[in-house]
């Protein structure tokens, strides 16, 4: 789970408003609710995956849109990255997500060098930038399908939302960032991740 916070705060913009979600509220939260998750989160951790040939009952676990962000603003800053700006995940439902966040353009552009008519080279200042798209996962195995992105309001190429989640969720075990299209695991016994309208449930 907290793998996927990662991923949602920096790959998907690092969360990113969708068209449609961008005419959703926020809802409000408090730290009540990142309490809440945190608890939540911590009995996925704890519940060890079943043996080989081992056959256990499925269990589910309701997160709400209002647990997750709370927990994201009160209890995971180490997760969010540098740059990244009070990120907010929108649950919107049929497997869709979303969000919002601002993001330093400044650090990826000049964090190699880049051609003149490189698209990377209009990336400047710090503004909103939003995504959206599909989380799909099937035995254990998820992926993020992009239906849409926008900076500063623009929309703008798959190709430049990908500059932009390599730089931002590069790690020491990744040193190019995650790729937008490549599927990926959870830990845990995770086994599928629903979206529905304002809340996901999660199944072990």
């Amino acid at each position: 789970m907290r793998a996927l916070l990662a991923f949602a705060c920096a790959c998907l913009c690092v969360s990113a408003a969708p068209q449609g979600a961008a005419r959703s509220a926020r809802l409000p939260f408090a730290e009540a609710d990142a309490d809440r998750f945190a608890a939540k989160l911590a009995a996925i951790v704890a519940r060890t995956p079943p043996s080989p040939g081992e056959q256990r009952r499925r269990l589910r676990t309701v997160v709400t849109e209002p647990e997750v962000n709370a927990y994201l603003r009160f209890r995971a800053k180490n997760d969010i990255p540098v740059g990244v700006v009070e990120p907010y995940v929108f649950a919107l439902g049929e497997g869709r997500i979303g969000g919002e966040a601002t993001v330093d353009l400044d650090a990826v552009r000049l964090s190699r060098p880049r051609a003149i008519l490189d698209p990377a080279q209009l990336l400047r200042g710090r503004v909103p930038v939003t995504a959206a798209g599909v989380l799909r996962s099937k035995d254990g195995v998820f992926q993020f399908a992009l239906e849409s992105a926008t900076v500063a309001g623009i929309d703008v190429p798959k190709a430049l939302l990908q500059e932009l989640v390599g730089y931002y969720s590069r790690s020491a075990s990744r040193p190019a960032g995650f790729s937008l299209d490549e599927p990926f695991q959870l830990t845990a016994g995770i086994r599928e991740i629903t979206v529905e309208a304002r809340k996901a449930i999660v199944v072990q």
